[in-house]
């Protein structure tokens, strides 16, 4: 039987958002706890109006949103799929609904920052047609940032 895949457009306060973006801080502070001083700072979670969270029969498993950078260009934040449900293209669906969040929004650029070690996550960026570009602010000079860019 395949499982079922729900989509849903919300907010940063919606609790399953959190309780992922709160998985995904464990994982990256337990593969890179030597950068969680320096990271820190950006890592911080406003009101964001621009939300999607999946669900694989009901339980939340993924999730992504984006930020306005500037007035061209939006920033894909907090973009991540629980383990178990890796393999199943949830990555691409959510990056998917972003770019098309964004775009609606007039948007015609989406950048994004990951950490070099996060090498699935670059290949999956890549695959969907990001190119890897100079670091923006606030990544300017943080030689463990990777950061990313692609026109919608």
């Amino acid at each position: 039987m395949n499982p079922a895949i729900k989509v849903v457009k919300t907010t940063s306060e919606n609790p399953d958002f959190i309780f992922l973006i709160e998985t995904f801080d464990t994982f990256l502070w337990e593969r890179y706890p030597e950068l969680k001083k320096e990271y820190w700072g950006n890592n911080l979670i406003e009101f964001n109006p621009n939300v999607i969270v999946v669900y694989l029969d009901e339980k939340p498993v993924g999730c992504g949103c984006f930020k306005k950078y500037n007035g061209n260009t939006a920033e894909l934040k907090r973009m991540f799929v629980s383990p178990e449900a890796r393999g199943l293209g949830l990555a691409q669906l959510i990056i998917k609904e972003v770019e098309i969040g964004a775009r609606d929004q007039g948007f015609k650029t989406l950048i994004l920052e990951t950490l070099y070690k996060q090498i699935e996550a670059i290949s999956l960026y890549q695959k969907v047609g990001f190119e890897i570009v100079e670091n923006y602010e606030p990544y300017v000079g943080l030689t463990n940032s990777v950061c990313m860019s692609k026109s919608i």
